[in-house]
């Protein structure tokens, strides 16, 4: 049943609860990429303001920015991400809105020759996960020696013309 309310198995006020504590900054996969960028030598900037898309880390020497995308935040079509089945409608034009948003920041970026670098939380969580080292060897790489535009890195699994 297409457009169905399916009842939530949390009250409003657990719901409340458990989504106050979702980070917008700082999360795991951010910080483990942080951590192991640094521990490589890379130094960069947090959270760049005035930089379209508002990047997670910012390469100034190398003209790179990075970003940490939550795959259900950002609608990545992996093995972590799944369309809630409560408040769908809400849910589908929110994610919708975040990936149109996402696609707006990538080409002001590109337009303004910045090289953009995604790295996707499936990569560093889940079932399909990347190791931690191969992850920061993709990210090092593109960063320091790439000469691409844009790259992904994204879980094993979902290997389609992205980094690999």
């Amino acid at each position: 049943m297409e457009g169905a309310e399916v009842t939530d198995v949390l009250t409003p006020e657990q719901r409340r609860l458990v989504m106050s504590r979702i980070r917008g900054k700082d999360t795991k996969p951010e910080m483990l990429l942080r951590r192991g960028l640094h521990g490589r030598g890379l130094r960069y900037r947090l959270h760049g303001t005035g930089i379209p898309g508002k990047p997670d880390l910012v390469f100034q020497k190398y003209h790179t920015v990075g970003f940490v995308h939550g795959c259900f935040w950002h609608g990545h079509g992996c093995s972590l991400f799944r369309w809630p089945k409560t408040r769908a409608t809400f849910w589908k034009t929110k994610i919708n809105r975040n990936m149109e948003r996402d696609r707006k920041a990538l080409a002001t970026l590109t337009a303004d020759e910045w090289r953009v670098l995604v790295v996707w939380e499936c990569a560093l969580r889940g079932k399909h996960r990347r190791a931690l080292p191969d992850v920061l060897s993709l990210a090092e790489a593109f960063i320091r020696k790439g000469r691409e535009p844009f790259a992904e890195i994204v879980e094993v699994e979902n290997i389609d013309g992205r980094i690999s």
